[in-house]
């Protein structure tokens, strides 16, 4: 990538970024997970890295998409609406720099958002008496601040791929109606419909239990639990055994794919 191109591509980053941060939605949305993070924290006694990270896991999983949503539905369909997109394809700025610079502006407002308050909560664990958090793990059972921030790098993943997911919706949808509802279905869809679709097929006899681990790790939410399970719940959560390397996989396809079709998309058809 060309200097220029590079200097056009944080242009864009830093005006999306100041466009989320100003928002009264960021505020009361950001401030609401923190307040459900920190009830929660507070709530669990802070016994400990391991289960604090046994109490966040489930809310996370279903909050950080919804945040993800909120702050990037509108990515691309604010600029079509306000006629800023026309504008922008006017200049030499490509398919790629455009919505690499809303993806990378909007992620990095998602996890101030979503970091901060995880990142707080961990003081509990530090200040909490009694708790002896000094110790490296050196198996898994053994409570650990290491098991804590391998919570947050993989939350940070989760979050970076919510975000892909939501720019590509914004990038692919022609109308603010349309992108509201393939939004909200497509949320609804990544919390619930793809678990709630393998269980189904299971209960019915379509899947058999081989299946389950490829099957799990084609959903976000089912991949990141895998993961956070596996390295940093490892020996304290049981479940379904589940191979790190195929949920990474998982959470890298759909990144990928977003962002591809994000590109695909962004102004190859005209908006209504």
């Amino acid at each position: 990538m060309t200097r220029p191109a590079v200097d056009r591509l944080f242009a864009i980053v830093e005006r999306e970024l100041s466009t989320v941060v100003r928002t009264r939605a960021f505020l009361v949305l950001g401030g609401g997970f923190a307040a459900i993070v920190v009830a929660l924290a507070w709530s669990g006694g802070s016994a400990g890295y391991t289960p604090l990270v046994l109490d966040l896991l489930t809310p996370v999983e279903v909050l950080v998409p919804a945040l993800a949503f909120a702050f990037g539905y509108r990515s691309v369909l604010g600029d079509a609406e306000r006629g800023e997109l026309d504008l922008i394809r006017s200049y030499p700025v490509s398919r790629a720099t455009y919505v690499g610079g809303v993806y990378l502006g909007r992620a990095a407002a998602l996890l101030i958002a979503v970091l901060g308050p995880l990142l707080a909560v961990a003081a509990f664990v530090v200040l909490s008496p009694g708790t002896k958090t000094s110790v490296i793990a050196s198996h898994s059972g053994m409570d650990s601040p290491v098991l804590y921030l391998r919570f947050l790098f993989l939350t940070a993943v989760f979050a970076l791929v919510a975000m892909g997911a939501a720019v590509a919706v914004s990038a692919a949808a022609r109308s603010t109606r349309a992108g509201l509802a393939v939004a909200v279905a497509f949320g609804v869809a990544l919390i619930l419909g793809f678990d709630a679709g393998v269980v189904a097929g299971l209960s019915g006899g379509l899947l058999s239990a081989e299946t389950i681990e490829p099957l799990l790790a084609l959903s976000p939410n089912s991949a990141y639990r895998g993961l956070v399970l596996d390295t940093a719940l490892s020996g304290v959560a049981g479940g379904v055994p589940a191979s790190p390397l195929v949920n990474a996989l998982g959470l890298v396809a759909w990144l990928l794919g977003s962002l591809a079709l994000a590109t695909l998309t962004v102004w190859s058809a005209t908006w209504s």
